[in-house]
């Protein structure tokens, strides 16, 4: 199994490996860390070890070749321009300052540094004419709309077609470097790759591993529709050059496994799969043996509350397109009201942000960022809590899927209050266990909160009243499913049906 991260804040790897190794298959799953230290460790039954993670540094803005075509004058890369702005600066500093020296104030030193000012100053205009032109230079670079990016994109796409990410985004090859020695060493007979990264290394180590004569089958894992994502990256060519690199490489795999059916047939459309995607639901571990040893902490403790005091959580990932600002800025309105972040870096300079707000509008005391918990202790350490918030904003990635933290909320059987994304607004509409809000409505995000604490056994008694709708939704379930795929990929390691007893005659 190949992730794209350090495994510890990846719930789905985690039980995926452990769960499937727990089955009797033999699991290592490979991450990856900026530490030196190659870590290894065990999860459940499966084998985890960190592989250094490849130093995927965005290209330079700008090109010694392209800054003599488009601006003739531009540095060769900003740091230059940095450095010699400093130097002028620094100079004319420096003839200031001996301008009030006794030493020079006889006639032909005050010529002598006249010249030298003289000649300072010019330097500074032509330094200063050069970094404008860096500094155009990077606004066409990262201007996705500006007619040279988009000729340049567009050439590119015409001549290498899904192959022209190897020029938009030549940092993916270095995830490969990072995995390649460690994969070819375990012979594998499955690689499981997740999302899109591990995607084209999976297939890669297939096509090595069959020039050497050994079958092996790739199943990719899509936790995401790519297409439509928010970029991670400012920069106009990283989200063409990833969708190319997955186009390119979707159709290698023999199994694709995604969270939804509605995210399967988009793949099945954008990519031409020859078969429909199996789904596993990021569904959260009920049952068996807990991979820590210590008790699940308690979030009202670390809120520092008290029980009678709400709290409103949200678990996840911090990034704007979460929409937790509006958990913030409504605050005021609902002055009774704790928030809890689960997130995975409490300090990460997002979390900050939206702390500083807080302190801007005087509830500071009342919003309290805290770390993740093991995957397995996710749902009883948020049952604690009053309502559980998904405030995640319209990108069509969101609309599809019922996410992790939806399913940990309803084993939580906390009151679910959504945004008016597609998928899970649905649900809670059809199920009763929580409310919607217009996406960033701040009045109606106050109106959906204070109608569940206004009666939250309301929203509760839905989990008692259909417990179907929980069965259905446990990571148990869909171990199963992932079970079966390795199975139908590799029949010789499946499991033998249990034998019938012979009837008598």
């Amino acid at each position: 199994m190949l992730v794209d991260n350090d495994i510890v804040r990846d719930s789905r790897v985690q039980k995926a490996a452990s769960s499937i190794a727990a089955r009797g298959w033999e699991v290592h799953l490979i991450g990856c860390t900026s530490n030196r230290k190659k870590r290894r460790w065990t999860l459940g039954e499966a084998s985890v070890r960190m592989v250094a993670r490849p130093s995927v540094q965005p290209e330079a803005k700008y090109r010694p070749l392209r800054s003599m075509i488009r601006r003739p004058l531009a540095y060769a890369h900003p740091d230059v321009a940095a450095s010699r702005r400093r130097l002028v600066l620094s100079r004319r500093a420096d003839i200031a300052a001996s301008r009030l020296a006794p030493e020079f104030r006889s006639p032909a030193r005050k010529a002598w540094l006249t010249g030298r000012r003289v000649a300072a100053k010019v330097q500074q205009r032509w330094v200063g004419l050069r970094e404008r032109q860096t500094d155009s230079l990077a606004k066409a670079r990262s201007n996705a709309k500006s007619p040279v990016e988009r000729l340049t994109l567009g050439f590119w796409q015409k001549l290498l077609g899904d192959r022209a990410w190897r020029v938009l985004d030549r940092s993916l090859w270095e995830w490969d470097s990072s995995y390649r020695k460690v994969i070819d060493n375990l012979e594998p007979d499955i690689i499981h790759a997740n999302d899109f990264r591990m995607l084209g290394v999976g297939a890669r180590a297939v096509r090595r591993a069959r020039a050497k004569g050994r079958d092996v089958k790739l199943v990719w894992d899509a936790h995401e529709f790519l297409p439509g994502i928010r970029p991670w990256h400012d920069g106009p060519r990283w989200h063409p050059a990833v969708c190319a690199y997955e186009r390119e490489y979707a159709r290698v795999a023999h199994s694709v496994v995604t969270v939804s059916e509605a995210l399967g047939e988009l793949l099945v459309e954008s990519h031409g799969l020859r078969e429909k995607p199996a789904v596993v639901l990021n569904a959260p571990v009920v049952d068996g043996e807990p991979s820590s040893t210590e008790p699940v902490p308690d979030l009202r403790e670390l809120c520092g509350v008290g029980p009678d005091t709400p709290i409103a959580v949200y678990s996840g990932g911090p990034s704007v397109q979460r929409g937790l600002i509006i958990m913030i800025e409504t605050l005021p309105r609902l002055p009774e009201l704790h928030v809890a972040l689960i997130v995975p870096n409490p300090g990460a300079g997002v979390v900050r942000e939206l702390l500083d707000r807080a302190g801007e509008l005087g509830v500071r005391d009342r919003v309290h960022a805290l770390p993740y918990v093991p995957f397995d202790q996710v749902v009883p350490f948020l049952s604690a809590a009053d309502l559980g918030v998904i405030p995640i904003h319209h990108w069509p990635n969101h609309e599809i899927a019922l996410i992790t933290k939806f399913f940990e909320y309803s084993h939580a059987r906390l009151p679910i209050v959504v945004s008016s994304v597609k998928a899970m607004s649905e649900t809670v509409r059809a199920s009763g266990q929580g409310e919607v809000f217009r996406t960033e409505d701040e009045d109606d995000y106050v109106r959906a909160v204070e109608a569940v604490l206004s009666d939250p056994k309301r929203y509760r008694a839905v989990y008692e009243e259909r417990p179907d709708l929980l069965q259905a939704w446990t990571w148990e379930a869909q171990a199963d499913v992932l079970d079966g795929v390795y199975a139908e990929l590799l029949p010789s390691a499946a499991k033998p049906a249990a034998k019938q007893p012979a009837e008598k005659a």
